[in-house]
């Protein structure tokens, strides 16, 4: 049987109502349409060889999203898997094959009312990412959108966090498209469910491991003082000492609205600016493209609390949390490994914004300096949540696995924000062009805001989700992206 991982299994158990931990992308596809090609010229004897090939190339509906997820769900095991969870959370849960797994019930089509512009875009996708997934079923879900502006069509795929992981297990966005029009075509499939186990056997198997485990654990089965009492208190300990270890890393963010939830309701946004203009603010105040973002951000989340706040102090600062490998690539563990769309499992640091900065070129300089010098102190260095729980190596109750998360994740930081290590390159799906990416970060408990940025492109694309409650009006971060790049901009 194979087991969740510790902090797989914390992350299963943490997605309830107003903590839905699933995280996804979102494809903005541009279709060539049947028999015509690039140039749109139609086919004939004057055709060209591109443009025959062109026209064979199927159109991106749902027959053949369904045929091209099918085929590459062998990259992706888990997307045909259930989670198991073990008699009286005895040991962490198991992934089983689903003996009733039906591909059409995971893939589903959506249409957009008119125009069909970003903002009917961006509110399906906040209705689709508010919706927890089935937890009878494997933890997934992609869309086929329709009904977009210009005959573009979108593809939103939702995925458990539990699901993926920084090294062997993608999102299935990322095993979905191709780095070149012709269409990689993998080996036929031929997939068969195992049984399921059953609950006796999940309950002897957790016993088993528990006896070969070394340590309090054991003691209390054989003395029979009751394994779920000893699990539950070596586990609150475990969890106090980390606890403890965060609060000496990171001090507590600036009281902030952002570290409140109220309801699963979810809002989406998203927005975008060219690389090339990024690079020439970063040339001209010698610091990086990243820097450029993080202030952008700095003066999205200005424009937000002068919104809501009647004054801000200059000093005002927004806490946020996001990857190690944004500032310095090196640390990333597979330097071979392609550009991840979403990103997962990697060392973070947290950094300061200085909101309360009026100057933006200051703004931007501050910016840069926090972020250098949080980067390379291992005070401010945070590996999520790896730590909870490694003595034990399990998570058995969801109730306790919610309350120890939040106690530890509720202050260190404000706003959790993906940034990129390295550019994506163009991709395809079914031979169409993907024209826009953006990466949906997974949503946690006590925040009520998630920033992905995805370069792609040429271009540097922004999403947001929030809680709904907090942030009514998040289409608003969208249109302050852009001012925020222009007042940067204008100074040059």
């Amino acid at each position: 049987m194979a087991r969740l991982s510790p902090r797989d299994a914390t992350f299963y158990f943490l997605d309830e109502a107003g903590s839905t931990t699933h995280l996804g992308a979102l494809l903005i596809v541009t279709p060539d349409g049947p028999g015509t090609a690039k140039g749109g010229a139609a086919s004939g004897k004057a055709a060209s060889a591109k443009d025959a090939s062109a026209t064979k190339r199927p159109v991106l509906d749902y027959k053949h999203l369904v045929e091209l997820i099918e085929n590459r769900l062998q990259l992706v095991p888990r997307y045909r898997q259930l989670v198991i969870p073990v008699t009286m959370g005895l040991a962490r849960p198991v992934w089983a094959d689903d003996p009733d797994f039906d591909i059409n019930f995971h893939i589903r089509r959506a249409g957009l009312p008119a125009p069909g512009g970003p903002a009917q875009l961006d509110d399906l996708v906040a209705r689709i990412m508010s919706r927890p997934l089935d937890r009878t079923r494997p933890l997934w879900e992609a869309y086929l959108i329709e009904g977009l502006a210009d005959g573009k069509l979108a593809v939103l795929t939702k995925s458990h966090r539990c699901l993926v992981d920084e090294d062997t297990h993608r999102e299935i966005s990322e095993v979905l498209t191709d780095e070149t029009r012709e269409q990689e075509k993998m080996p036929e499939d031929l997939w068969m469910a195992r049984s399921v186990p059953s609950g006796s056997q999940l309950a002897l198997g957790a016993i088993a491991e528990a006896v070969a485990r070394p340590g309090d654990l054991v003691s209390s089965v054989l003395t029979g003082n009751g394994l779920v009492a000893e699990v539950r208190s070596l586990a609150g300990r475990t969890v106090r000492r980390t606890g403890s270890l965060v609060q000496q890393v990171m001090d507590s963010a600036p009281a902030s609205p952002l570290n409140r939830s109220s309801t699963p309701t979810r809002s989406f946004a998203e927005a975008s600016v060219q690389r090339r203009g990024c690079a020439k603010i970063a040339e001209r105040y010698n610091c990086t493209v990243n820097d450029v973002v993080l202030s952008i951000i700095s003066g999205v989340l200005r424009r937000w609390k002068l919104s809501v706040e009647a004054t801000i102090a200059p000093g005002d600062t927004v806490r946020v949390v996001l990857p190690l490998s944004s500032r310095d690539p090196s640390v990333q563990r597979r330097m071979d490994a392609e550009p991840r769309t979403v990103a997962v499992g990697t060392p973070g640091f947290v950094t300061d914004l200085p909101v309360g900065e009026d100057n933006p070129s200051m703004r931007l300089v501050q910016v840069a300096g926090l972020a250098n010098r949080y980067a390379h102190s291992s005070r401010r260095v945070s590996m999520g949540i790896r730590p909870i729980l490694p003595e034990l190596g399990v998570v058995p109750f969801p109730e306790f696995s919610s309350r120890a998360l939040s106690s530890i994740t509720s202050r260190p930081y404000n706003v959790p924000v993906t940034m990129p290590s390295a550019p994506i390159s163009r991709r395809y799906i079914a031979g169409q062009k993907v024209s826009e990416l953006y990466a949906v970060p997974a949503f946690m408990q006590q925040h009520a805001l998630a920033i992905g940025v995805v370069e792609y492109c040429g271009a540097l694309l922004f999403s947001f989700i929030a809680d709904q409650g907090v942030l009514p009006d998040l289409g608003a971060m969208a249109e302050y992206v852009t001012e925020s790049y222009d007042e940067l901009f204008a100074v040059l």
